[in-house]
């Protein structure tokens, strides 16, 4: 029996009408709706036609977590008063609750995405509505834009909606624009009539230190757990408390032991009976319940009882280093967007509280939404499944946001090295057979090629546990986790077996011909034991995480990546490791090696091939030319020969060159007269330009075969650098075509002479010629000395040679400065003359007397 007394509750039943309409009209649209007005449960079933007066249609709901997909099947299927697998069905990888009778099936994104891989018409499906768009799934965002290319190439005819609770439809709607240019798709809003909720701010005390990584400050979390305990006192009802991870609830929910209340860890790893306890919802007369959650209950989720939000304010994002392979998990600020989803949780029933856990005066700092997954995420898999459908470069797919080009070239990269795309990006067979098994290409690449080594069974049991990372309490040894998984008790387990049995299947129907599941022995691995398993399963998966031990301790990873294990782990004393997960923070030197199979130098060698080089290598390292023959895999080193005299003459000047960069041309030997010649040079490129030389060091290094030639190309260590005469080299860059070079004592005088007969060396080392010359032997000069028409600076001096004073007019100081330097100069010098008119007066470089005596 239909629950209409259930349904009328929900708000946007007020906007099913206007939503048929759209599609009627467009076949496309874009459903704006709050948290908790019903949009994930009652518009699919208005669709499909099993509540209201509509036509009946087969409708396909896609939701971004699996616990979501679940939830969403059962809360429709007692709406209308039946059992998940009738009118309504789910399914999630491993998984599949359908019949003949079903017309709403709930989806993984990710589960749709495959289907539209499989059959891109999706036969049978007449209207596909994505749930949570806002919250940016790389999965959601990239299925959007393969239903965007059906609808205009294939089946014009399937209904599309995009369901977002947060205000960004109008970019969505954009992006559903009518194949036939109408214009952006109807953007249908529900408001929200539900109990409404009031946010109250709790700060947490001074000191809490930013979360960096995965690594939250345990003060902060004594915060929300004591916010929590005010918040059972003050009001009624469940508390959802929201934190950033798991092992952040496992600490929140220490920090609440002996509280008077039923205290549920929520997340997307949790057993499946926690998980339907918490939906379920309390027994009459119950215990009061606290559900510490990720943001997995953030959307499409009821959790009964709750009237209380406490959020922590924290939130995870995928980070990845493409460089070196390396993913890992970034705690930030929650957007929001996310803020204001997770607040509805709170209204869902009644009128709720929110506690926020953070400063009201940090609220308007937050970012608006989250980051989008394609701006930050790993590609690999995107990569493949754009390839597969015929955009390699994605360029033509209707995305919000284009994807990063060096995250894009990064994927490509891994997809080349494991054959899933050829040389212009296209996918391979292989690539379409890898996208075939719902895996991570890196992840597909060791099922398949695994299974031919080691047996499909084994390569399976492997890759499922490196597909759902196993319980930290495992150990960080993989072979040891294999052999916890396969006991099977605990729920971490019984995933494991069913997700193995489905990649063995898999792993079967994708073998490539001629190259059936378990028939070689490559490496020899298939012999061996289960630590070689292990080993080479990941190092397929994983070949730029294989490391070797340093003798300074720690690990080298192909990739270039310094790692280290964890004190006490028993895999300290292994010379290669395959390192399954790992991960490095901004502020860690080296990545913490989180799980990790034993494998041996053969193995290593043979799943790295592709990364294997061997040549010479001559660079410049520690202040001189290193040149030596080199076996490396990647980053590691495996055989080292010095080459001595016998190196490539280019590599080695090549080296050189780089030295000059690194430490400057002060590798050469700069006599005084070739610095000056330099200051020069300097001075005219910068007053006069062409033809006159760039003499700054990287200018210098550009054009060094024109100057540094023949010398540079007869060195081969830094010692030959420091016989090269620069001044003599830099002689060469003059303009001698053109006979300017000849003017550079006109133009830039090395000397002027003063008019006292001395001949006083110019200083064009700060950037503006400098005349130091004694004051006295200026005397009769009206007018500043000038080098390419620059006025020199003048810097005068008492007869002692100490400064007296600076100028660059020496005109003006003859009428207004000169007075009082003389009365000061009178006092200290007064042998020397010191006429009142210094423009008319003799020039000398001696005293009176002395001048006295040569009249």
């Amino acid at each position: 029996m239909i629950r209409n007394d259930a349904l009328d509750l929900l708000p946007v039943r007020h906007a099913v009408p206007e939503l048929l309409t759209a599609l009627a009209e467009r076949g496309t649209a874009v459903l704006h709706a709050p948290p908790g007005t019903g949009k994930t449960t009652l518009v699919p079933l208005a669709l499909a036609g099993l509540i209201g007066d509509g036509p009946r249609r087969r409708v396909l709901v896609a939701e971004p977590r699996r616990m979501a997909v679940r939830a969403a099947a059962r809360r429709m299927a007692w709406l209308l008063g039946e059992e998940v697998g009738g009118a309504v069905g789910f399914s999630v990888r491993g998984e599949r609750r359908v019949g003949p009778a079903t017309r709403v099936e709930v989806v993984t994104t990710g589960l749709l995405l495959q289907r539209l891989q499989r059959d891109p018409e999706l036969a049978g499906v007449d209207v596909v509505l994505l749930d949570e768009c806002h919250e940016r799934h790389l999965d959601a965002d990239t299925a959007l834009a393969f239903l965007v290319d059906v609808r205009a190439a294939l089946r014009p005819e399937l209904k599309l909606i995009a369901a977002s609770a947060t205000s960004d439809a109008e970019a969505w709607a954009e992006l559903l624009t009518f194949v036939d240019g109408g214009g952006p798709a109807p953007i249908v809003r529900s408001e929200g009539e539900g109990h409404g909720y009031e946010v109250r701010f709790a700060a947490p005390p001074a000191g809490i230190r930013p979360a960096h990584g995965t690594w939250v400050d345990p003060a902060l979390l004594r915060h929300v757990a004591a916010t929590v305990r005010l918040a059972l006192e003050r009001h009624e009802g469940d508390v959802l408390c929201f934190l950033p991870g798991t092992g952040e609830i496992a600490r929140t929910a220490g920090l609440l032991a002996g509280l008077d209340a039923e205290v549920l860890q929520l997340h997307g790893r949790a057993p499946a009976a926690v998980q339907d306890a918490v939906l379920r919802g309390a027994e009459p007369g119950g215990r009061r319940r606290v559900v510490l959650s990720t943001s997995v209950a953030e959307s499409s989720l009821t959790v009964p009882g709750v009237r209380i939000v406490v959020d922590s304010g924290l939130a995870r994002e995928p980070r990845m280093d493409h460089a070196r392979g390396l993913g890992s998990l970034a705690t930030v600020p929650v957007s929001v967007a996310a803020a204001t989803q997770r607040s509805g949780r709170s209204m869902r029933e009644a009128f709720g509280t929110v506690y926020r856990c953070w400063a009201e005066a940090e609220d308007g700092s937050r970012a608006r939404f989250p980051s989008p997954e394609i701006r930050i995420a790993d590609l690999t898999d995107f990569a493949l499944r754009v390839a597969c459908w015929g955009d390699p470069t994605a360029e033509g797919l209707a995305l919000l946001d284009a994807p990063p080009a060096g995250a894009m070239a990064a994927a490509r990269s891994v997809l080349a090295a494991v054959g899933a795309v050829d040389e212009d990006g296209r996918a391979t067979d292989r690539g379409g057979r890898l996208a075939r098994l719902g895996l991570h290409p890196r992840l597909g690449r060791a099922l398949l090629d695994g299974a031919a080594e080691v047996g499909v069974r084994r390569a399976a049991e492997v890759v499922a546990l490196l597909s759902e990372e196993p319980p930290r309490e495992y150990g960080d040894d993989l072979t040891a986790a294999w052999r916890s998984a396969r006991r099977g008790a605990d729920g971490y387990g019984a995933r494991w077996k069913a997700e193995a049995r489905r990649l063995e299947r898999s792993a079967g129907e994708a073998a490539e011909p001629g190259r059936g599941a378990g028939s070689g022995t490559g490496s020899g691995a298939g012999a061996r034991g289960e630590d070689a398993v292990a080993g080479l399963v990941t190092a397929l998966a994983f070949p730029e995480r294989v490391a070797r031990a340093r003798e300074q301790g720690g690990y080298l990873m192909v990739s270039g990546s310094g790692a280290r294990l964890a004190e006490g782990s028993g895999l300290r004393s292994t010379p290669w490791l395959a390192v399954a997960v790992a991960d490095r923070t901004a502020r860690d030197a080296t990545a913490r090696v989180r799980l990790a199979a034993v494998v041996d130098e053969g193995t290593a060698r043979w799943a790295a091939d592709h990364l294997r080089a061997t040549g010479e290598e001559v660079h410049w390292e520690d202040g001189d030319v290193v040149a030596r023959s080199v076996d490396r895999l990647g980053a590691v080193e495996l055989t080292v020969r010095p080459l001595g005299s016998g190196a490539e003459p280019s590599l080695v000047r090549e080296a050189l060159l780089d030295g000059l960069r690194r430490e400057g041309l002060g590798l050469l030997r700069w006599s005084r007269d070739a610095s000056e010649l330099r200051e020069r040079l300097a001075f005219l490129y910068g007053e006069v330009g062409e033809p006159w030389p760039d003499v700054a060091d990287g200018a210098l290094v550009d054009r060094a075969g024109e100057w540094l030639e023949p010398e540079l190309s007869r060195a081969s260590r830094r010692a030959d650098l420091g016989r090269i005469d620069a001044g003599a080299a830099l002689r060469r860059l003059l303009p001698w075509a053109t006979g300017e070079a000849g003017r550079l004592d006109e133009l830039a005088p090395e000397r002027i002479e003063v008019p006292s007969g001395s001949r006083i060396r110019v200083d064009y080392g700060g950037g503006r010629p400098v005349l130091s010359v004694k004051l006295q032997e200026m005397f009769g000069l009206a007018e500043t000395p000038r080098v390419a028409g620059v006025p020199v600076l003048v810097h005068l001096l008492s007869p002692a040679g100490r400064p007296a004073a600076v100028t660059a007019d020496l005109a003006s100081f003859w009428r207004e400065g000169y007075r009082a330097v003389r009365a000061e100069l009178r006092g200290r010098y007064p042998r020397h003359p010191w006429p009142e008119d210094p423009s008319a007066a003799e020039p000398t470089r001696h005293t009176s007397a002395r001048l006295r005596r040569e009249r």
